[in-house]
């Protein structure tokens, strides 16, 4: 699942956020080996109880999980830096729409992304350039009486 991208190695990320994001890589990793169906299972737990992540907030954790990982950073990377970047804002409290899909123009390619603020974060690409398949949004808040 990717999209063809240079290899992009985010400079200025905080030690101790990219120690957190090496925190969150072998849970991603290993979620990642899960068929969609348990992933989305996973993340629709995890989610509970946090604030929908800022578009900075999302782009921070994306940013720390490439500059803690060669494998995240690289065009294979999409899923387990996806996935990684969503448990980095879970940590943090909040929580990004967690996305998988396909490009909307040949040729077909999976991808696996994370939005907040309803966009793509930190992929450089125009708004419905992916067809979402799979999304785990923020869970929706309580409504106060």
């Amino acid at each position: 699942m990717t999209t063809p991208s240079a290899l992009e190695r985010p400079t200025g990320v905080p030690v101790v956020r990219r120690l957190a994001a090496r925190l969150v890589l072998l849970p991603a990793v290993v979620l990642a080996l899960l068929p969609p169906r348990h992933i989305r299972s996973v993340l629709g737990v995890l989610r509970r109880g946090a604030a929908p992540a800022t578009a900075r907030q999302a782009l921070n954790a994306r940013d720390a999980m490439c500059a803690a990982s060669l494998y995240c950073a690289g065009p294979k990377g999409c899923l387990p830096r996806s996935l990684g970047a969503a448990l980095l804002c879970r940590l943090g409290g909040t929580w990004p729409t967690w996305c998988t899909g396909v490009r909307v123009v040949p040729p077909f390619t999976a991808h696996a992304w994370i939005e907040a603020e309803g966009r793509p974060v930190g992929e450089g690409v125009p708004e419905g350039y992916f067809a979402r398949l799979v999304a785990v949004a923020p869970s929706p808040r309580p409504t106060d009486r």
